[in-house]
């Protein structure tokens, strides 16, 4: 709690090219309830290197990230956005918490099964205990809430655990953060493959929508999405394809999967693809253009990134100061 404001922290990683799911399932959400909140979202830069990156690529990338939540909506005066390797913190309490955290506990995570399987040349430690710095990630900052997606919860469950089991043994440290998931548009599936998450690394491209695609890109994917043959828009679970298209029009535009089936009774597929592929133009071509003022406007942006850490730091600070006494590390002569 920061003054009468619970705490919420999120992040994703600067990597590959964000989708219209990472936006509808996570980046919306976020800018729908930063007014609730005292808000931390991270470009997690570190979580990136578990898998190779190129430098140049990374850096890039990861001031794209943090451009396009601004872009999205997040204002950097009322949200802290910043780099997760600009906040020391993150590393050092990460350490603490491996040490309070079981082999068992890391060896169920099925991430590190999935990433393992993807990058069986470079299983490294870091993959392997991804989760704990994640926990970090949260607990440092006293995090009342974290959105997640679902693919995401079995790592917050993590550091529940972790700190439950720490405030145990050292009393009331960490805040035990609650997950908050946002009703509209969690699990947004690939256009190719309505069984599977849309992802920033499918092999196909036009299974995914991405963030910076024009609008004839966008439309030309929804037209070719996968559906079915009966051609009746109803959202039901037996209408996989159909029902993707349905949540990313609800997520869109605000409607409910009821009114979207009497907006469309009696209308086909290709119209309906239609429109939600122009929809998502319509909500993505603002995002694209601010995004570009703001990477033009370098002493802006580097203005954020150096008051944002400054700012998350103080608080991060603040958390680890307090875990470093606990387990009895020396006191700092200042």
């Amino acid at each position: 709690m920061i003054g009468d404001k619970k705490v919420l922290f999120s992040g994703m990683q600067a990597t590959g090219n964000l989708t219209l799911g990472n936006y509808l399932g996570a980046l919306k959400n976020w800018v729908n309830i930063c007014d609730e909140y005292e808000c931390f979202y991270s470009v997690v830069d570190m979580h990136s290197i578990t898998v190779r990156q190129d430098a140049a690529t990374l850096r890039k990338r990861s001031r794209e990230l943090l451009t396009l939540y601004i872009a999205a909506g997040l204002d950097p005066e009322k949200n802290c956005i910043y780099y997760q390797s600009h906040v020391s913190a993150h590393a050092e309490l990460s350490w603490i918490l491996n040490c309070y955290t079981y082999m068992g506990e890391l060896n169920r995570m099925t991430q590190f099964k999935d990433k393992s399987a993807k990058n069986a040349d470079n299983i490294n430690s870091g993959l392997f205990t991804y989760p704990v710095l994640m926990a970090a990630d949260i607990l440092l900052y006293q995090a009342d809430v974290v959105p997640v997606g679902i693919d995401q919860m079995q790592h917050l469950e993590l550091a529940r655990d972790i700190a439950t089991r720490f405030n145990g043994i050292y009393g009331d440290v960490f805040t035990v953060p609650e997950i908050y998931m946002g009703k509209v548009g969690r699990k947004i599936m690939s256009l190719q493959n309505p069984d599977k998450k849309m992802s920033k690394s499918d092999e196909n491209p036009n299974g995914s929508i991405y963030l910076m695609d024009d609008t004839d890109t966008i439309i030309r994917k929804f037209k070719r999405a996968v559906t079915d043959s009966d051609n009746q828009i109803r959202y039901s679970e037996d209408k996989p394809g159909i029902k993707n298209l349905i949540d990313i029009y609800c997520a869109t535009t605000g409607k409910s999967s009821e009114e979207v089936e009497k907006e469309f009774d009696g209308k086909g597929y290709g119209d309906f693809k239609l429109a939600v592929g122009e929809v998502v133009a319509q909500c993505l071509k603002p995002i694209q253009d601010r995004q570009k003022e703001l990477l033009n406007d370098k002493a802006y942006v580097d203005g954020v990134i150096k008051n944002n850490a400054e700012k998350a730091s103080y608080f991060a600070t603040k958390t680890l100061r307090k875990v470093q006494k606990k387990v009895g590390f020396p006191e700092r002569i200042r």
